[in-house]
């Protein structure tokens, strides 16, 4: 018997319910049925998944199938998703993803653009961070991305757009906001520095070794940015993220950091409409990013 998609499907939900009746109805399956699948598997496979017939705890082998399950599945449904949106749209479909940050700022113009000389044509956006854009192009889920750093992936172009210089964020009321200097790094970390993604980029080896004191992180960029509206935290971001957050903070050049976060435009060489990816990679090039690398 050879193993199914539908048979991992059911396999994943079982062991993210705990339950076979709620799994068997989240999938609209009966109990019995989805009881015979999982024996299938099992017998197919040699092993126990499950400790014990309630199906509430993953075997050692269990848990290794169902995070491989997770990552086919995912990969799946990205591709069934793919299809119907190309038979939904014969015009082309451009799948893109992009660090937060840079949404507002690539987008919107070059993309009313291209669908104005292309009607029908069909965008499908979505924002994460730079390991998950990375990866979304790698494994052939995004047609073209723009993410943070200098990668070289193979299949992938890169395209280096800007390199903006990092600085401290803050609440206008916070001491840091209202000094005349410039603060230091250990200016930086003694206010209450909030860690993010981002910071990993920062090479100074003043920064890294102050920061190592640091206890808090955010990866989630909207919680960041909440913690230091309240005016009692701090963050270090690249400066065109400043740009696009509430008028309410402030963003300051910080003494002896002079590290820069690279910003690149990524294009899938294997793309189902590349000449499209192509297009709008051109009118993302032909804007001026001069600008923001004071």
């Amino acid at each position: 018997m050879a193993l199914k998609i539908e048979m991992l499907r059911c396999f994943s939900i079982v062991a993210q319910t705990g339950n076979l009746a709620e799994a068997a109805n989240r999938i609209g399956r009966t109990q019995s049925a989805l009881s015979m699948t999982l024996k299938q598997l099992e017998e197919h496979l040699g092993e126990r998944l499950f400790e014990s017939d309630r199906k509430n705890r993953l075997t050692a082998l269990g848990q290794q199938v169902f995070e491989l399950s997770q990552k086919q599945l995912r990969q799946f449904d990205e591709t069934v998703r793919t299809i119907e949106a190309s038979a939904k749209a014969p015009q082309g479909v451009i799948r893109i993803v992009s660090v937060p940050s840079m949404v507002g700022l690539v987008f919107p113009a070059t993309l009313r653009t291209l669908t104005d000389q292309h009607p029908g044509l069909r965008i499908e956006m979505r924002d994460t961070d730079t390991q998950n854009v990375i990866a979304a192009l790698f494994q052939g889920h995004a047609d073209l991305g723009v993410a943070s750093g200098d990668h070289t992936l193979n299949g992938v172009r890169n395209r280096p757009l800007f390199a903006d210089r990092f600085g401290l964020i803050c609440a206008p009321e916070h001491p840091l906001g209202r000094q005349s200097d410039d603060p230091t790094i250990d200016d930086v970390v003694d206010a209450g520095l909030v860690l993010n993604d981002l910071c990993g980029l920062i090479e100074t080896p003043e920064f890294t070794a102050a920061t190592g004191a640091a206890r808090l992180m955010a990866h989630n960029t909207l919680s960041l940015i909440s913690m230091v509206r309240l005016g009692k935290w701090v963050t270090v971001l690249p400066e065109t993220v400043a740009l696009l957050a509430p008028d309410d903070l402030v963003f300051r050049k910080i003494q002896g950091l002079e590290d820069r976060r690279k910003v690149s435009l990524f294009i899938r060489e294997k793309s189902p409409f590349r000449h499209l990816a192509e297009q709008l990679e051109e009118l993302i090039a032909a804007q001026d990013w001069s600008k923001f690398e004071n």
